[in-house]
């Protein structure tokens, strides 16, 4: 419910926006988080198992793209648990390897939503927040 008051918001934003736009000289982008936080395992080094916790943002270009990402929600966000339970600690815990996970993500998502809906929605995808263990 609280994503689907969201949408709403960015919409009647949008067209609020596109009134007192010139022509359309901006362009409007679109946020869509998550929730609740992204949270699996790791391939750790120790006996320890590794955990970590993220929250995604993805950015779109139109506002009303959001209600295609939500309808597929699950889907891409098994995706973002299968890549980051793929990865091997070190690359985890690295900021080039956290670079790396977030450009593989971001490419999957895109690569999956544009099968779903014909095209790429997210422009850009986003780590808000980052933690391992």
């Amino acid at each position: 419910m609280k994503k689907i008051a969201s949408a709403c918001l960015f919409l009647l934003l949008a067209a609020f926006n596109a009134q007192g736009a010139d022509d359309g000289a901006l362009e409007e982008y679109a946020y869509y988080g998550f929730e609740p936080e992204i949270v699996t395992n790791y391939i750790s080094n120790r006996k320890k198992l590794g955990f970590v916790r993220i929250s995604v943002e993805l950015m779109v270009k139109n506002p009303s793209d959001l209600v295609s990402i939500e309808k597929h929600d699950p889907l891409l966000r098994a995706a973002i648990v299968e890549i980051l339970g793929n990865q091997a600690e070190d690359k985890i815990k690295s900021l080039s390897g956290r670079e790396e996970v977030r450009r593989e993500c971001y490419e999957v998502i895109n690569r999956l939503l544009e099968a779903e809906t014909g095209k790429p929605l997210v422009v850009n995808l986003l780590f808000t927040k980052y933690l391992y263990d």
